[in-house]
């Protein structure tokens, strides 16, 4: 296995040139399958309110289901670095639940670091969290916590006015603490100039190719929604496609009976006469004889 990626790494990949992968990640499952295929953060996104739960925003994710997937994330990873999301008013009403909760995150969750949402005016929450030795993700521009502010899932940064005010707030962010920043759905041209402008690494979804990474959320990428299709959004690949056929696949065979077949069925060591009678005291399982079939703990799989 390689090298745990930290912190540190992740602004040596911005000092050498080397671009970040980020992609989220909401189970112990994917977590896996996506540090296998080179991963270098994951991100347990509060983007599961919409992407697991069917909610239409992010704001109804709760901290304990934040801890909860963190958890089965850091679970299922081993060399990528887990970030997390600090959901909606888990933060914002004072700096004391701020670092608690952030601290729920990494002791309860395994995370290694927490990602917030705000600029200068969230300044100060940096600072209390990274002081109590938990390293803090940025993230500017469309941030879905303020989807009513911002009047919907709107480009920000587009005026002059806007723009300079992004790039302040990630200077107040780099400066309050911030190890990395994600910047969302803003001018690619902004982006350059924030990025430019920063020793810490940034992470674009929506906001152009020279950021220093960039992360997408793992459905979009796999094609799994078809009716979502943003301007940011590239598929690689058509999940949605590809899991209904074979669902369909077994449900036919099931209809027809064709499913389970022997292979996939048991028999018993030798032949064994059952007459219906009255229901027999329950008999506990015996151990398999010794190369008999072992059943191991994940979804029935031979041990």
């Amino acid at each position: 296995m390689k090298d745990k990626v930290t912190i540190h790494t992740l602004k040596r990949f911005k000092q050498i040139g080397q671009k970040i992968c980020m992609v989220t990640a909401y189970d112990a499952t994917f977590a896996h399958i996506l540090e296998e295929a080179g991963a270098d953060v994951l991100l347990v996104g509060d983007s599961l309110g919409m992407v697991i739960q069917g909610h239409d925003s992010t704001l109804p994710v709760t901290m304990d289901q934040m801890v909860y997937h963190t958890a089965a994330v850091a679970r299922g990873a081993r060399r990528a670095h887990v970030v997390a999301d600090l959901p909606f008013m888990s933060y914002q009403v004072s700096t004391q639940e701020a670092v608690r909760n952030a601290g729920r995150l990494v002791a309860e969750g395994g995370a290694g670091s927490i990602k917030l949402e705000g600029g200068a005016e969230f300044a100060d929450t940096v600072r209390a969290i990274v002081r109590a030795s938990i390293p803090v993700m940025g993230h500017l521009g469309l941030t879905p916590q303020s989807v009513h502010k911002m009047g919907g899932y709107v480009v920000q940064g587009r005026g002059e006015d806007q723009a300079r005010q992004i790039l302040d707030d990630a200077l107040a962010l780099e400066q309050a603490g911030a190890y990395a920043l994600v910047l969302e759905g803003v001018p690619m041209d902004l982006a350059r100039t924030v990025t430019q402008s920063l020793s810490i690494p940034t992470i674009g979804i929506g906001a152009g190719v020279e950021c220093d990474g960039q992360v997408l959320v793992c459905y979009d990428l796999l094609g799994m929604n078809p009716d979502f299709k943003p301007k940011f959004v590239k598929r690689y690949a058509n999940l949605h496609g590809s899991i209904t056929e074979a669902a369909g696949a077994y449900f036919a065979e099931v209809r027809k009976g064709s499913f389970p077949d022997e292979e996939h069925s048991f028999k018993a060591n030798k032949n064994i006469r059952l007459a219906a009678s009255a229901p027999a005291a329950r008999v506990e399982p015996a151990a398999p004889a010794d190369g008999g079939e072992k059943m191991g703990p994940v979804y029935g799989r031979p041990a």
